[in-house]
């Protein structure tokens, strides 16, 4: 968060500095609409964004779901509901709504601005795919992000992710249109006057700006990998099953289709990634910085540790 915080506000001192002010420190006049739109869009995003989220996946109320489930389908979701509010008592939650989202892929997220406006949503494959006990791991795992507070924290992110793009867009635009070039030959003047250290300062931040939009979405990440190990940690803390985790994943990891019903703007939200995407399945550097939840391998000996198995 304190990188994210940071490289904002060095995009906006240069858009100000360099671009408006050609050279000089002028009142951040970018920086703060920046940030303004950005509050906006997570102000907006706090109050309707788990609604956006629900309808993008096609997730349906488990009242409707119950209603038009056969029989046999209809048994699992109502075990799903009864999974959900003996995991609320033991987390200590309001019992969170409750959805089903019609795609065969395994799959899980949690939304909501707060615990008191929580929805956690499973895939009907998920159902079909694992047992009772493992059904529990997986909606302890999505009440630990509740708990946690990491579904208002993604809020924040995806905040900060839209004002980094948006500094990086309205420089971009203004560069190829021309606006602003009195501004930038002052500053190239000044910063050959004042020595190399303006002219420096200038490349790095024209440097930070084209790569912007992949700076933002490699912190996002590196929130996203961290936040789902310390669920994966509180889940197993509230089942007492450890176990259980690790073998839900192992099966949600099994299956090769992605999750179709999920969008881009919502992977990281879900229990795996729902793209599908080879890089996650790796470790090292390249998947440390680009992969939006940690490789299920590394997931899953984590949690067998934690039952003292090798």
């Amino acid at each position: 968060m304190l990188l994210f915080g940071g490289f904002l506000l060095f995009l906006g001192y240069g858009f100000d500095r360099f671009y408006l002010g050609g050279g000089e420190f002028v009142l951040p006049f970018g920086t703060l609409t920046a940030l303004g739109v950005g509050s906006v869009s997570a102000v907006s995003s706090y109050f309707s964004g788990d609604r956006a989220v629900l309808l993008s996946t096609g997730a349906v109320p488990i009242e409707r779901a119950l209603s038009a489930a056969p029989e046999g389908q209809a048994l699992r979701i109502r075990q799903l509901d009864n999974v959900v509010e003996e995991m609320a008592i033991a987390s200590g939650l309001p019992k969170p709504k409750v959805f089903v989202v019609p795609d065969s892929d395994p799959n899980a997220f949690a939304t909501g601005r707060d615990p008191e406006h929580a929805s956690i949503a499973v895939t009907q494959g998920l159902l079909d795919a694992v047992n009772r006990e493992e059904l529990q791991a997986v909606v302890a795992h999505e009440l630990s992000h509740v708990r946690n507070l990491d579904i208002r924290l993604m809020t924040v992110i995806a905040a900060l992710v839209g004002a980094i793009t948006l500094l990086a867009d309205w420089t971009g635009r203004g560069m190829r249109s021309g606006v602003g070039s009195s501004g930038r030959s002052s500053s190239s003047r000044k910063g050959k006057d004042g020595g190399g250290g303006a002219a420096i300062l200038l490349v790095v931040w024209i440097v930070a700006m084209l790569v912007a939009p992949v700076v933002g979405r490699i912190l996002a990440m590196m929130v996203s990998r961290q936040r789902e190990f310390l669920a994966d940690a509180t889940g197993a803390e509230l089942t007492r099953n450890p176990l259980a985790l690790a073998s839900a994943l192992e099966k949600i990891d099994a299956a090769a289709a992605p999750t179709l019903s999920a969008k881009r703007g919502t992977a990281h939200l879900c229990i795996a990634d729902p793209m599908g995407a080879q890089l996650g399945l790796r470790e090292g550097r390249l998947a440390d910085l680009f992969a939006s939840h940690p490789p299920m391998a590394t997931r899953i000996a984590a949690l067998r540790k934690m039952a003292f198995q090798a």
